[in-house]
């Protein structure tokens, strides 16, 4: 049975999951959780980008507690998680896909669920064993638990939106929430709030993109129509096709070498990939340690040379 594509919603709240291709680890070490959070507040710092309310990286994988406004939410996990892997790529010399070709994404019914992914997310360190305990996660600055608690927020963190539920008066909110939290240690592992399996979820939608209940699920659904959609290509892929076809390693592309070949193959890259996937020449640059300038030579350098191809 074909997977269903993924639901965008606007206004509504996403429970998002990116994880590691086979189970591997997409961190390493501290400029790697540095490198993503600074990607992720870049793109949260953006004009209509999504707002962030709960967060935690894992050794394998990434929660995030997302409400999308003008920007897609598709279009923002392809610059976070495409970037991201270039990057670690190059970090660590390695070749191939980081994530998943597929992030999960649930559409959450805010009445039922907000506070309880607050909570679900931002216990993953303790529950994972990462941490020991509650007092730890309060410190720890992979999670977004600390800000809630009165640490200094991250990546543009919506966190007088959350504490807000709990309490008018901040310090009364702060309290609430660590009690709150607290509670959730004795529930165990929810399975339903975290992943998009079988054919219903808690709220009995009946749908596996939704945790909500039925006249949410429904109401949603009704707001999708029949539009189909389709994995798009990614920066990933474009890169290992292009080393496939020209011979030259994705280390070369991404690199400083100035031959002809390879200048040719790093053309090719940069227009391919600002085609087919939508990033700007600043991203790319960005990715692959490049000027903006030297994206935009590349790219006529290459249309130059096919111009005169065909003259001849």
């Amino acid at each position: 049975m074909p997977r269903q594509p993924r639901i965008h919603a606007p206004g509504l709240f996403h429970h998002v999951m990116a994880r590691g291709i086979e189970g591997r680890n997409i961190f390493r070490d501290k400029p790697d959780h540095e490198n993503f959070l600074d990607r992720l507040g870049g793109l949260l710092a953006q004009s209509g980008a999504p707002r962030l309310y709960a967060w935690a990286l894992m050794a394998n994988h990434v929660h995030l507690l997302l409400q999308p406004t003008d920007t897609a939410l598709p279009t923002m996990m392809r610059r976070l998680l495409t970037g991201y892997a270039v990057r670690f790529n190059l970090r660590h010399k390695r070749q191939g896909h980081l994530f998943q070709n597929r992030y999960k994404s649930l559409v959450v019914e805010e009445e039922t669920y907000f506070l309880e992914l607050v909570r679900y997310i931002h216990l993953n360190p303790v529950r994972a064993g990462a941490l020991a305990s509650l007092e730890e996660l309060e410190n720890y600055p992979y999670a977004g638990h600390a800000a809630l608690v009165g640490q200094k927020a991250r990546v543009g963190q919506e966190v007088e939106a959350v504490l807000s539920r709990f309490s008018a008066t901040r310090n009364r909110a702060v309290s609430a929430y660590r009690d709150f939290v607290a509670d959730g240690i004795g529930q165990g592992t929810r399975l339903e709030l975290g992943h998009a399996r079988g054919g219903n979820q808690a709220g009995g939608g009946g749908d596996p993109r939704i945790l909500g209940g039925k006249t949410f699920t429904d109401a949603v659904l009704a707001c999708q129509g029949r539009e189909k959609s389709r994995e798009k290509i990614t920066i990933e892929d474009i890169l290992a096709q292009v080393s496939r076809h020209t011979g030259i390693t994705v280390d070369e592309i991404l690199g400083v070498g100035r031959s002809r070949s390879v200048s040719a193959a790093r053309a090719q890259f940069f227009e391919r990939a600002h085609k087919e996937t939508g990033a700007t020449l600043t991203e790319l640059a960005r990715m692959s340690g490049r000027t903006h300038v030297a994206g935009i030579k590349a790219i006529r350098k290459r249309r130059a040379i096919e111009d005169r191809t065909k003259v001849t």
